[in-house]
């Protein structure tokens, strides 16, 4: 049932949305340089890594400098990025990645392998699932960014205090998950944009 439900979705939402992808490229194209979709390897179900698709957001070469992104005006976010962020419309390209599998709409996010790898047994649990594009903890951190760029080691926040609050409540999600509930981490989420 949720994976035809992301199927039939995804492919709804792609095709709704052709408009909208392409005024996104448009505006990145004429803001910075590089391309207009950025691929990040991630790890998905069963310890797979895939390529998470989204929107470029920064300027080339940023990830060589850090993995977190610290702060909603990190120097490194394009002009149009900051906007494509703050309302999560950097991430409609995973529609095609829900599409082919390798993704959910509803999921613990996919992260690094710099962090997986630092999951203990109980926490690799969330890699039994497929990723989503948005979770409980999405809406837990949604302002992440602004948190790490108030602490004076935003790495060691992130790992110590963040990455296992995060993991508690994907845990609790894969544990106790159904449509209905999908559908109202969905909305909530949208609350969520519009309210920030």
């Amino acid at each position: 049932m949720k994976r035809f439900f992301d199927i039939v979705f995804s492919l709804t939402g792609i095709i709704i949305l052709i408009p909208v992808y392409l005024l996104i490229a448009f505006a990145i194209s004429i803001d910075s340089k590089g391309g207009v979709i950025y691929k990040q390897k991630r790890t998905g179900k069963a310890n797979i890594p895939f390529d998470v698709l989204k929107f470029r957001t920064m300027r080339p070469d940023s990830f060589a400098k850090g993995a977190l992104t610290v702060g909603s005006r990190d120097p490194r976010i394009t002009g149009v990025g900051y906007y494509l962020r703050k309302y999560k419309l950097d991430e409609l390209p995973q529609l095609f990645n829900v599409l082919f599998g390798e993704m959910s709409f509803v999921g613990p996010r996919p992260e690094v392998k710099k962090y997986t790898d630092l999951y203990n047994a109980k926490q690799l649990e969330v890699l039994s699932v497929r990723p989503g594009i948005t979770d409980y903890a999405s809406i837990k951190f949604r302002n992440e960014n602004d948190l790490l760029s108030a602490s004076d080691d935003p790495e060691k926040l992130y790992i110590d205090e963040i990455m296992p609050e995060k993991l508690k409540l994907n845990l609790n999600y894969i544990h106790d998950n159904n449509v209905f509930k999908d559908i109202k981490i969905i909305f909530d989420t949208f609350v969520a944009i519009i309210k920030d």
